[in-house]
């Protein structure tokens, strides 16, 4: 993640502001907040300034994730040429389905809240989506994990792996 975060920083500098950067790093499935606060502080963003653009670049597209996931992954399964990405989203859905299931909201907060590969806010709203969870329970679980994962990468990225990579 950490050369993926670096990339975006590195080749959109000067073509667009520091905070657009890591707001749309922090939109992207798989970098989202984690990616967001790293880059902010390689690009040297304020952190209260990084924080909140990262919180919100990563809450926008999870309203959408959770209300439409379903039937985009049951319109993919209808085709043979998209139905291995269904089966794929399917399949990470399943390995985690337990752990979420059984501790429910604070299951899905630790999920999305963790930040360990395959996990976040995209991930654990396909997760909830799939599982067809109350999306009054799913929204704030995710919020709540966001926010925890805000607290943990604000840690690590603007303390020891944030001064490595801003070397």
């Amino acid at each position: 993640m950490e050369n993926l975060v670096s990339y975006f920083a590195t080749h959109l500098s000067g073509l667009i502001s520091k905070e657009s950067i890591i707001f749309i790093i922090s939109l992207m499935p798989v970098l989202e907040l984690r990616g967001g606060l790293l880059a902010a502080s390689i690009l040297d963003v304020s952190y209260i300034r990084a924080l909140l653009i990262c919180i919100v670049g990563n809450l926008l597209p999870i309203p959408f994730v959770l209300l439409f996931i379903s039937h985009i992954v049951e319109f993919l399964e209808r085709f043979s040429v998209t139905k291995g990405i269904a089966l794929m989203l399917r399949t990470k859905v399943e390995k985690n389905k337990k752990a979420i299931e059984k501790y429910d909201f604070w299951g899905l907060v630790l999920f999305v809240g963790i930040p360990l590969p395959g996990t976040g806010a995209w991930t654990g709203s396909l997760a909830a989506g799939l599982l067809h969870m109350n999306w009054k329970k799913a929204f704030p679980a995710i919020i709540v994990g966001i926010l925890l994962a805000s607290v943990i990468m604000s840690v690590i990225s603007y303390g020891a792996l944030g001064l490595v990579l801003r070397g």
